[in-house]
């Protein structure tokens, strides 16, 4: 895959004295303010070797993160407490006077911007290392992964926003603008999206129901209608094997029942061979077995998956959030679904594609006709973080007549309210839309059952 404007940057960069810059640093960290809150999130203590240098930047730091300015020399001095504190501010000072006192202010970002990245990533093979040989059996190679991925992910670019008013002209250049769409292959659900899923990604979506109501079936046919549009698709699967997977896809996209697939193996492969040259998509299938895997495993698998195919991912399906493992485990199921949640969804900024998934329901959406948002399990911060939630479910009658019904829960491209009624053949498990007079006659159909439940 081509290289990214920051890597050909680093990879242009001229080599600094890593020594010598830690002076550098430490001087415009005293002098210049607008440095400083550059460098202020991102800056420890540990990237410095000198330890005069280390003293002096964790007392800096602590002061302006308590008083959100630089000290004057004046209060700098007041907090140097130890005669270790003293000694040390006065060598640094001592080596300021090699330093020129006029910097390129872009340069000395960049520079700075190398310099920690190197150093976070020299600490995080250290720290590694040494955790291996503490605990061999009981590495985690989640935080691990974390450790490196923030190592590498340090930047210091200043991105103040949009300048509302003096960039009124840009804003309204970008009303006029219409942002691309990927059909879900449903009509009343793409209405529902304003268009389809955002093709440059910014956005989860999550589909919920209880037990068996058929959200893994709805992410098959999702997945199997944007293969029509010459899309690529990934499907992570954390609850059935690649193999029962690809079985569902066989008979969504070829219409061949399940259970003749072993029977009609000549027409399935001629089928799929035809689709693949007919639309030149690509699905990919990756299983992962239930909490035990983060999100940090599946953006390195689907790194790795694009370089090595040489392809871009246009949608990622992952079948489904619960079973995530969060990178830090806390024991809390609303903290813990809820980070894996915004982990997933900034999945969808990294590869610049949307993100499908899906959740549980609670106990109190059982045999309950279009559930709300408050039945979700585990974690109502699932429910915050997701862009648009949906709910799946069928009574007994509707599993005869070959009925799903979905309701939207919450959206931010739109309405936030409506229900919608689908076939479904469960022979195949491919659903369809059906048409406004199916629809509205199932309505009518619910609204007489509920006024019969009131007068029993």
């Amino acid at each position: 895959m081509p290289k990214t404007p920051q890597q050909n940057q680093q990879n242009n960069s001229t080599p600094i004295d890593d020594k010598f810059y830690e002076n550098v640093i430490v001087y415009n960290a005293i002098t210049n303010e607008d440095y400083l809150t550059a460098i202020i999130d991102v800056v420890k203590p540990s990237f410095f070797k000198n330890e005069d240098v280390r003293t002096v930047i964790d007392i800096i730091c602590k002061y302006y993160r308590k008083r959100s300015t630089v000290p004057t020399v004046t209060e700098l001095k007041a907090h140097l407490v130890t005669e270790e504190q003293r000694a040390a501010f006065k060598n640094i000072v001592l080596n300021f006077k090699q330093l020129d006192t006029v910097y390129n202010f872009e340069e000395l970002i960049e520079n700075t911007e190398h310099f920690f990245k190197e150093r976070a990533i020299y600490n995080a093979v250290v720290q590694t290392a040494t955790d291996c040989s503490k605990n061999t059996n009981k590495l985690d190679s989640g935080s691990t992964l974390q450790l490196f991925e923030e190592a590498c992910n340090i930047s210091l670019v200043d991105n103040l926003g949009l300048d509302y008013f003096n960039e009124i002209n840009k804003h309204c250049d970008k009303l006029l603008e219409t942002e691309e769409r990927i059909p879900t292959g449903y009509k009343w659900l793409d209405k529902k999206l304003g268009g389809g899923l955002l093709k440059d990604g910014r956005a989860m979506y999550t589909f919920s129901g209880v037990t068996n109501s058929g959200k893994s079936i709805i992410l098959g046919n999702i997945g199997t209608n944007i293969l029509s549009l010459n899309k690529n698709v990934v499907i992570i699967s954390l609850e059935m094997s690649e193999n029962v997977y690809a079985q569902r896809i066989d008979g969504q996209l070829t219409r061949i029942p399940l259970k003749e697939l072993k029977n009609e193996i000549d027409n399935l492969k001629t089928v799929v061979n035809n689709y693949r040259k007919e639309h030149g998509c690509n699905l990919y299938i990756k299983e992962y077995p239930p909490k035990g895997v983060t999100v940090n495993h599946i953006k390195a698998y689907i790194q790795k998956l694009q370089l090595k195919k040489k392809i871009k991912i246009d949608v990622i399906i992952v079948d489904y959030v619960n079973l995530i493992q969060p990178t830090v485990v806390t024991g809390n199921s609303y903290t813990d679904v809820k980070l894996v949640a915004e982990q997933l969804r900034a999945l969808s900024y990294i590869f610049n594609c949307p993100v499908i998934t899906a959740t549980q329901n609670n106990r109190s959406a059982f045999d309950q006709a279009n559930p709300g948002l408050e039945t979700t399990s585990e974690s109502m911060g699932l429910s915050m973080t997701t862009d648009f939630q949906a709910s799946i479910w069928s009574d007994d009658a509707d599993k005869e007549l070959g009925v799903l019904h979905m309701g939207i829960q919450k959206s931010r491209f739109g309405e936030n309210f409506g229900t919608h009624a689908f076939r479904i053949d469960y022979n195949t498990l491919a659903i369809d839309e059906t048409d406004d007079d199916f629809t509205e006659s199932n309505e009518v159909a619910d609204a007489e059952n509920t006024i019969d439940k009131l007068l029993k």
